[in-house]
């Protein structure tokens, strides 16, 4: 068979891709925008946010309002105060096609005299809101990326005062922000006091539901022998999560399996176990799996051993109360990887634990799966309580 191109791995779907999916979150983001709420999407990577923002703003725009998108990472970390938010500037303007009427270099210079967050704020005043006499909607991407910046937390501040501004100044009703990134409000900024996150709005993004992805299903027909018994196992496999059920379709349409009637769930089972599974680190293109173990193990402060205590504690009791604790958010940035291990290959959870290097809680000896300590031998394999037993009745 020759390869087949229906779907889209990583990257932004454009608008009316035919794989996009619209979940409870479009209609959630378009209302709180339009209403004008700050909303903020954080969740882990390839849930969809890119895709998303491009989808809302598009129909946004439809609607007569003015939205542009500046993804912090095209302005980089390692810069002082002054170029990072001229930067922030540059991609405004460029992002509202403001930049023929507006030279940004004079502009810039005209306003030296000011603090560079100042200049932000005189360009909202003098520009973007005398501009545009409608709604003004400024889509930050990538949010995550500002983490390393020491001067972050001035930025979110400037955010919340924006809508503070509103009591004040009836122009500022008609601005409003959407933030988007892996990351957890507290990771962003910890001041309560500061914080844009406790006056916004939460965009919670799930996996596809089967009732939701019809666009998915279509590129199965003709085929598979039936398209939707195929897509119940996929889900099964993936938890809906985009990027991996993108993929999945993608390797199901490329295959030389026949997915004949009735033997759905023996087929995509050996197709993930060759084709995602075995020698994973290998097949991991484009990389995904790879980028959420680094999120998992490469944690300061032992936190590596303290994640996945909260998965064993979860893979164990079934659930556990929502504490929105730093380790449970981070786990939840991670929740398509642990998805995935808890199916198959649990033995994956040794070798991470092992490099929390907390003696009393080794699992491996040297990072193989195959060279358990009694210790995680326990864990990993124990009848009643040990992680492949278990693993199945893991809730997420």
């Amino acid at each position: 068979m020759t390869a087949f191109n229906y779907y889209k791995l990583g990257g932004s779907l454009e608008y009316q891709h035919p794989t996009y999916v619209v979940r409870q979150a479009d209609y959630e983001l378009y209302e709180g925008l339009k209403n004008g709420d700050l909303c903020y999407v954080l969740h882990s990577r390839q849930m969809g946010k890119s895709s998303l923002r491009v989808h809302i703003m598009k129909q946004l725009k439809e609607q007569g309002i003015q939205c542009a998108s500046v993804d912090l990472t095209r302005i980089g970390s390692h810069v002082t105060p002054s170029e990072w938010y001229g930067g922030f500037v540059s991609e405004l303007l460029r992002g509202f096609g403001l930049s023929r009427k507006v030279n940004f270099g004079t502009w810039w210079r005209s306003q030296e005299f000011l603090p560079p967050k100042q200049r932000l704020s005189e360009l909202i005043d003098d520009v973007l809101l005398t501009e545009f006499t409608g709604k003004v909607i400024i889509f930050i991407d990538e949010v995550d990326s500002i983490l390393r910046i020491k001067f972050k937390d001035d930025f979110f501040a400037f955010i919340r005062a924006c809508y503070n501004q509103r009591a004040d100044n009836i122009e500022y009703q008609r601005l409003t922000f959407c933030l988007l990134g892996v990351a957890t409000p507290s990771n962003l900024i910890a001041d309560t006091n500061r914080t844009p996150f406790n006056i916004g709005k939460a965009i919670e993004l799930t996996g596809f539901k089967l009732n939701e992805i019809d666009a998915l299903i279509r590129g199965f027909e003709g085929r598979v022998a039936r398209p939707k018994a195929i897509m119940e196992e996929v889900l099964k496999w993936t938890g809906g999560q985009p990027f991996l059920t993108q993929k999945l379709c993608q390797l199901i349409c490329n295959s030389s399996y026949s997915f004949l009637e009735h033997q759905e769930k023996q087929c995509v089972e050996e197709l993930v176990q060759n084709q995602i599974i075995e020698n994973w680190e290998a097949q991991d293109e484009p990389e995904h799996l790879r980028t959420i173990r680094d999120r998992l193990t490469q944690n300061a402060e032992n936190q590596t051993g303290r994640l996945l205590g909260l998965y064993q504690q979860i893979l164990h009791q079934g659930e556990i109360p929502a504490d929105d604790s730093p380790e449970q958010m981070q786990l939840r940035l991670t929740q398509a990887f642990l998805r995935l291990l808890k199916e198959k290959e649990i033995g994956w959870l040794a070798w991470s634990w092992w490099k929390d290097n907390c003696t009393e809680r080794q699992m491996s000896q040297n990072g193989n799966f195959s060279s358990l300590t009694s210790y995680g031998n326990d864990i990993v394999n124990n009848s009643i309580y040990g992680l492949k037993v278990t693993a199945q009745r893991a809730k997420f």
